[in-house]
């Protein structure tokens, strides 16, 4: 799939849920330029054992977030974004496993080199892929400037909390 000017900007939004008996489950929605959802997809639950705490330790969050479920959404995903969008900064690794750019949405910082404004705030690329942010902003410029980019992540928040509620009430 090309993802060169001629292709209607697209934003993917990832994020996870930790269930407490069930583990994480990831999300992502891929939007257009103004939000509008092209398509959603989510994983089964992923809950790592206390072997694979102790011998991951600190990376296991980073490693299950991103290369597991971010990994296996962005793959059997239909509708490709160009630029996936995470809340956290422990995910932006999974730049490593993807061919498209990812972004952690924080706060626009005008002096850091690795940002770019986007909408209401400000998008950090990975160290190793500062070309995204140049890519990126080829795109960017019709995001409106009140776009809030938070919002779709409550979105994905809400429908896998369904999707868990769901999956629980099937087993019961």
């Amino acid at each position: 799939m090309s993802h060169g000017n001629q292709d209607p900007f697209r934003m993917g939004f990832l994020t996870a849920i930790e269930d407490a008996e069930r583990g994480f489950v990831g999300g992502l929605l891929v939007t257009n330029r103004f939000g509008r959802p092209l398509e959603f997809q989510c994983t089964a639950p992923v809950k790592p054992n206390r072997a694979q705490q102790i011998l991951y330790g600190p990376t296991l969050r980073p490693f299950v977030l991103g290369e597991l479920l971010g990994r296996t959404l962005l793959d059997k995903v239909g509708v490709k974004p160009h630029l996936v969008l995470v809340e956290s900064e422990e995910i932006l690794d999974l730049r490593q496993h993807v061919p498209m750019s990812v972004a952690f949405l924080t706060t626009f910082a005008a002096n850091d080199a690795a940002q770019l404004p986007l909408g209401k705030h400000g998008i950090r690329f990975h160290s190793d892929f500062l070309s995204d942010r140049d890519e990126i902003s080829k795109h960017t410029k019709g995001i409106p400037a009140d776009a809030d980019l938070c919002e779709p992540f409550e979105r994905v928040r809400e429908a896998l909390v369904e999707t868990v509620r769901l999956g629980s009430a099937r087993t019961a």
